[in-house]
């Protein structure tokens, strides 16, 4: 029990600071509303539990054999997320609920998260720190993964209803344009410390 407390604990502040998920899941909020935006919801609090069994239980063993394989990734990671960036910052406000504009569907925010930069931290992160080798390893990603899934849904949440409760304040076409922007910038933020891994 005291060990899930643990995970858990590490699962909700891991979950609930700013990265990809969150900054995209709000500027969702804010352009699409809660009710559109719920299979982009859905898609990031499944998809990421479901990456952690993966990796959990071997996929990180393929990434050692084959680190190309995982630089790939990162490589296509970083290019999505500026590509995304520059979506989010050049969106026009008046159009962002029109045919032109949809929000992530459940598969695209699923599929996402192995392009997540963060999502490989705090996965590879988890499974280093809590599996052991004398350890069930199906017990313990089980367990790792349930604890995300226990905080996804509060904390991804939190941030939708945060960006759809910004709509009422961004009425004005102007501060919805410096919103998409900023949210941007935050997005780019997010990749920086993947890229100060390529210097080290």
């Amino acid at each position: 029990m005291e060990l899930f407390l643990t995970i858990l604990l590490f699962a909700f502040s891991s979950t609930i600071t700013p990265g990809p998920n969150n900054v995209m899941i709000m500027t969702s909020g804010l352009n699409y509303g809660v009710k559109n935006s719920l299979p982009h919801l859905f898609g990031i609090c499944l998809g990421f539990p479901t990456m952690v069994i993966i990796v959990g239980l071997g996929f990180g063993v393929l990434f050692e054999q084959y680190p190309f394989i995982h630089q790939i990734i990162k490589v296509l990671g970083i290019a999505y997320l500026l590509y995304l960036s520059w979506l989010i910052a050049n969106a026009n406000p008046n159009t962002l609920e029109g045919k032109n504009s949809k929000p992530f569907t459940f598969i695209q925010a699923f599929l996402f998260q192995w392009v997540n930069p963060k999502a490989w931290v705090m996965a590879t992160g988890a499974i280093a720190a809590f599996t052991s080798v004398s350890g069930s390893i199906l017990f313990e990603v089980s367990l790792i993964s349930f604890a995300f899934l226990a905080v996804a849904f509060p904390c991804v949440g939190t941030w939708l209803y945060f960006g759809a409760g910004m709509k009422q304040v961004l009425q004005q076409e102007k501060y919805q344009r410096r919103f998409n922007v900023t949210m941007a910038l935050l997005l780019v933020l997010s990749i920086v410390p993947v890229l100060l891994e390529y210097n080290s």
